[in-house]
């Protein structure tokens, strides 16, 4: 790229840089280093990036995705990818206004470089081209195999002690009981359908399309003795048929893609009888930026959930009242959990390195997903997104005394007696 666009980008990137006001960033360059902003007494955040390309000022204007790609190809580091990513998010509102009055710089160093690079546009294939497998959750998540937010009760937790944690909060809030049969959309691994089966008794019908899923998942199901008691079936939420006592989706929805939103909500409510209890775990965004997210191309959905999007707790809300009979009965947020759960991934990801690169994972890969999980911890600590469960009911649905001393409120295991 002509060095006259770097230069441009870099003067341009400077000025928005100006506008943080909450945290500082240290910018080290070949021959000097740059302090942006100032720390709180209270909240000293500082991060430390480290320019190895000049191509990094020309991807600050294409925003996540930009920095990403850029970090993948190792055009800058970082002391500390979290508290780089929280500064961001703290002066998220100034910097897109600076942002946006440099429109003229960022358009010529967008147009001059698709010309004259056009090879950067068509780089090396990225996450969603990687056959991710499940060599890599098997030693990133815990035994569970759960690949969503945990809930600690003590700093000392085991993650996968927090990960039961979840479950049974999951499965006290649908209240059930042997006499249930469960309809999951979004199987994972089938962690929390063994759990369900195991601790409380009930029957469970679970359901995905993801085949690599799927295959460990009734492996699990075996092992565990559960083939009479769970079913996991490859097939997507809108085809499935039957009515169910309950149902329960973790932090699934959000892959799906925002215009199928609504079309979630309708099966979900077809899905139970009329007397039916729901209960969703799921990762939202601020209502004010649900409109400009799930339009935008960010890093998140272009490079780790390729057509993702995050609904707002408003929009949900909506969509329960516009979509089905179900009631809201119950919502907890659980977003102080997420922070420690994706910290207790990271570790065990970069723990495991070596053995996955010999499997074929490669340096581009790891720093993609190190970059991910501390875009995620950062979201959540900073809240620009959030995670709850929430619980709903159809209309007829009546608790009684008995329903509160469901099969695995002692945490007994009832697969033998049932």
């Amino acid at each position: 790229m002509p060095k006259s666009t770097d230069s441009l980008a870099r003067r341009a990137m400077f000025r928005v840089l100006d506008g943080i006001r909450d945290g500082r960033l240290e910018l080290v360059e070949p021959a000097a280093t740059r302090s942006f902003g100032q720390t709180r007494i209270e909240s000293p955040l500082t991060s430390r990036v480290e320019v190895h390309h000049p191509h990094f000022y020309t991807s600050f204007f294409r925003g996540s995705l930009g920095l990403a790609e850029s970090y993948i190809d190792g055009e800058w580091d970082t002391d500390d990818l979290t508290a780089f990513v929280r500064v961001g998010a703290r002066n998220m509102p100034a910097l897109d206004r600076a942002r946006g009055f440099y429109r003229l710089a960022e358009k010529p160093v967008r147009t001059i470089g698709a010309l004259l690079h056009d090879e950067h546009l068509h780089k090396r294939k990225t996450a969603r081209h990687y056959n991710l497998g499940n060599d890599l959750y098997e030693r990133m998540l815990d035994e569970t195999m759960a690949y969503s937010s945990a809930i600690f009760t003590s700093p000392d937790d085991t993650l996968e002690a927090a990960q039961t944690e979840k479950f049974d909060r999951v499965c006290r809030n649908l209240q059930l009981t042997p006499r249930d049969h469960l309809i999951e959309i979004g199987s994972g691994w089938g962690g929390f359908a063994i759990h369900a089966a195991t601790k409380y008794g009930c029957r469970v019908t679970s359901a995905t399309i993801a085949g690599e899923q799927t295959k460990l998942a009734r492996q699990r199901i075996r092992e565990a003795g559960l083939e009479h008691r769970v079913e996991i079936v490859e097939r997507d939420f809108a085809k499935l048929e039957g009515t169910y006592d309950k149902l329960v989706s973790i932090e699934m929805i959000e892959t799906i893609g925002w215009r199928r939103f609504d079309e979630f909500f309708r099966v979900c409510n077809r899905l139970l009888k009329p007397d039916g209890r729901m209960c969703h775990q799921i990762i939202t965004i601020d209502d004010r930026a649900y409109e400009a997210e799930k339009m935008s191309r960010s890093f998140a959905n272009t490079l780790i959930f390729p057509g993702g999007s995050l609904p707002s707790n408003e929009f949900i809300s909506k969509a329960i009242a516009r979509e089905t009979e179900m009631q809201l009965l119950d919502f907890e947020d659980i977003t102080a959990h997420y922070p420690e759960t994706l910290r207790r991934w990271r570790a065990n990801f970069n723990e495991s390195f070596e053995e996955l690169r010999a499997r074929g994972y490669d340096e581009r890969f790891h720093r993609l997903w190190n970059l991910y999980l501390a875009y995620c911890e950062a979201g959540f600590v900073e809240r620009r997104i959030l995670v709850g469960q929430a619980t709903y009911a159809k209309p007829t649905h009546r608790d009684t005394w008995d329903s509160f001393a469901t099969a695995g409120e002692s945490g007994n295991d009832v697969r033998s007696s049932v």
